[in-house]
């Protein structure tokens, strides 16, 4: 896995601790929104369209520190919005290095040469680059040519100056599996430390509402892309949410496991679903019906999400919370993802329309929730 051994030891010694205490939902991952404006306009993106007034507020770096200080997590996931739009972002990364906080920087690189030295090389500081495909796929998801070129560049020279450097992919049901492999293969020959992959999230406000995917077809997809997948490519996700993506691993959403902070506070239930905002971490905590939330529930909204902020913490939390979880993620770890048989891979590519019945794989350990 694309992970550093101390980053997963932290990781894995904080949910221990919240087990040994006896806390049934806990943060991993904090997702930190400075800011909501961004200098790309993404049709499958829900987070930039808010009115011009809202669109210039920012977080100050005094509020992301009492954010990042209120939850707790170890991880802070900074995303956007472009982070790097952000007037304070060198001070907000440096205030949480200091807090020994992993950070992941998420951009669009459009501005990462211009602010790279700015920043300071760290164990505990990683660039994700958002990047949606080989260059043809990735400019139209962006809707904006040459990104591609700009990103790939930026990703070299930031690898180039010592920084940890991790991909961010957003899969649609335009996906072409065939030519994602050969990314997967040149971003490892660059130096890229581990790659995310994950469907994209149908959000309400998105301009394009076609390409979303389906829970089959998000199965289906992730079956044909990992279906041979390389000992060489390693990944920025735990074992357990990839086999989970290809359909091996049964696991429930944990929308707590990665809460959001924003210009309006802390959003209620999730980083994808807006419903209000409080103003503490443990008003959120307390007062949100998380069992309104996730596929078991029954809510249109959580139908065909499969996206790695919600289930990312279920794998974590199954991974260290039974035997089963724990071999299973070892066994990927240090084996890599086994195979699939030739009938178990689609022979399609899925699009919008209605999705095939999954095939039949043998089961494998299930964990249905981070309780």
């Amino acid at each position: 896995m694309g992970v550093p051994v101390s980053q997963m030891w932290t990781v894995a010694k904080y949910v221990l601790t919240q087990k040994l205490r006896g806390r049934e939902r806990y943060p991993l991952v904090l997702m930190l929104e400075p800011l909501f404006r961004c200098n790309l306009a993404c049709a499958g993106c829900g987070k930039i369209q808010h009115p011009t007034e809202i669109l210039r507020r920012n977080l100050s770096a005094e509020d992301c520190f009492r954010a990042v200080d209120e939850c707790g997590a170890p991880i802070v996931s900074i995303p956007g919005g472009e982070p790097l739009l952000h007037p304070e972002i060198h001070e907000i990364v440096e205030g949480l290095i200091e807090r020994r906080k992993y950070i992941y920087l998420c951009t669009n690189a459009l501005l990462l040469e211009k602010h790279l030295d700015r920043f300071t090389p760290s164990k505990y500081l990683s660039f994700s680059i958002h990047l949606d495909g080989d260059r043809e796929e990735h400019d139209a998801a962006v809707c904006r040519d040459g990104v591609y070129d700009i990103a790939m560049r930026a990703i070299r020279l930031a690898v180039e100056r010592g920084f940890r450097v991790t991909t961010n992919t957003t899969l649609f049901n335009t996906a072409d599996p065939d030519r994602m492999q050969p990314l997967f293969d040149e971003l490892m020959e660059i130096g890229v430390e581990g790659m995310m992959v994950s469907p994209g999230y149908p959000y309400e406000k998105a301009p394009d509402q076609e390409h979303f995917l389906h829970s089959r077809e998000t199965v289906n997809l992730f079956r044909r892309l990992l279906a041979r997948p390389k000992r060489r490519w390693a990944f920025n996700q735990s074992p357990l949410f990839l086999e989970f993506l290809r359909g091996n691993y049964e696991l429930e959403c944990t929308p707590w496991g990665n809460p959001t902070y924003n210009i309006f506070g802390w959003q209620k239930p999730c980083y994808l679903i807006q419903e209000g905002y409080v103003d503490t971490f443990e008003e959120l905590m307390e007062s949100t019906d998380w069992d309104a939330y996730g596929k078991a529930s029954g809510n249109s909204k959580c139908t065909d999400c499969m996206v790695h902020c919600g289930y990312e913490p279920t794998a974590v939390d199954a991974t260290f919370g039974s035997l089963k979880g724990l071999l299973t993620a070892a066994r990927v770890t240090l084996r890599g993802l086994a195979p699939l048989s030739d009938s178990d891979i689609p022979e399609q590519t899925p699009r919008a329309e209605p999705a095939p019945e999954l095939v039949t794989l043998q089961p494998l350990p299930q964990e249905t929730s981070a309780a």
